[in-house]
């Protein structure tokens, strides 16, 4: 299986892309509410979130990544802090993260590296 097997399976399922162009195809963007939903996902698969970064209206908005909080991409206390963070901007945002695949995620779905 390849990460973006897995992602479409077990972390967008059900989940609706808002993506309408305004990047590339291959990143999915979702509401708040669908977001959230992907950051509990990740957490219970294990799956790390190295950056999230949020668009308005098919514009960049703003990035965070796990460097800047002295942390690993597999803490969720650092995506959900900084999640909070931006809910309380108030701005109806479209959400992305990146994803950070543990050798033992991958041993487990037996995921290969998409090149």
């Amino acid at each position: 299986m390849h990460e973006t097997e897995f992602l479409n399976k077990y972390i967008f399922e059900g989940l609706k892309n808002i993506n309408t162009g305004f990047d590339s195809e291959n990143i999915k963007y979702f509401s708040s509410d669908d977001f959230k939903i992907v950051l509990q996902r990740a957490e219970q698969y294990g799956l790390g979130i190295s950056g999230i970064e949020p668009w308005k209206d098919g514009d960049y908005y703003d990035c965070e990544v796990y460097e800047s909080h002295s942390t690993l991409p597999s803490d969720s206390e650092w995506y959900y802090s900084v999640f909070d963070n931006f809910l309380k901007r108030n701005e109806e945002l479209q959400y992305a993260a990146s994803y950070s695949f543990s050798e033992k995620i991958r041993k487990e779905f037996s995921i290969i590296e998409f090149k």
